[in-house]
């Protein structure tokens, strides 16, 4: 029985992978530009959080993904902080991946698994800059991916209708 099983767990790791390799932060900043006046004031920041995600070819079945978050903060005009992380990870395929499902999984299913620790390092980064902890909400990239994708046939479908003779 133990043979069966351990068969059927390597049967298993014979199909398609994609794994992390490993994980970095890339780039990192924190600006603290009204510091200590900022310290001084009561009411919360405003928080716009941008995220945007790019993939690279590394060789052979890896591909760098690097999830970008920049998170800044605003009261009564005044800027409290600025965040950027340029969070990456290596990433590998392992066996056939159809071609046409590997564009979402480097765009949707690894950024996905980086966001967790992207997050992280931005709630502490701005924890030990003196800021309450940013924690920032889950993301869909999902739609993240389909909102790209449909920007991207927009943008074709203009170029090509202004090489178009009239």
């Amino acid at each position: 029985m133990t043979d069966q099983a351990a068969g059927g767990a390597e049967g298993a790791a014979q199909g398609p992978r994609f794994e992390i390799v490993h994980q970095y932060i890339k780039d990192l900043s924190l600006e603290v530009p009204g510091a200590p006046q900022i310290f001084q004031t009561q009411s919360p920041p405003e928080v716009a959080v941008n995220v945007d995600v790019g993939v690279q070819p590394a060789g052979n079945n890896d591909y760098e993904i690097v999830l970008r978050i920049d998170a800044r903060g605003q009261s009564g005009g005044n800027q409290m902080f600025i965040v950027e992380l340029a969070y990456g990870g290596l990433f590998r395929t392992v066996g056939d991946i159809p071609q046409e499902h590997l564009q979402a999984l480097l765009m949707i299913e690894g950024p996905r698994m980086l966001f967790p620790f992207a997050r992280s390092v931005v709630a502490n980064v701005t924890r030990d800059g003196g800021l309450p902890p940013l924690m920032i909400n889950p993301i869909d990239f999902v739609q993240l991916f389909r909102s790209r994708m449909e920007r991207a046939q927009a943008e074709a479908a203009a170029q090509g209708g202004d090489g178009a003779p009239a």
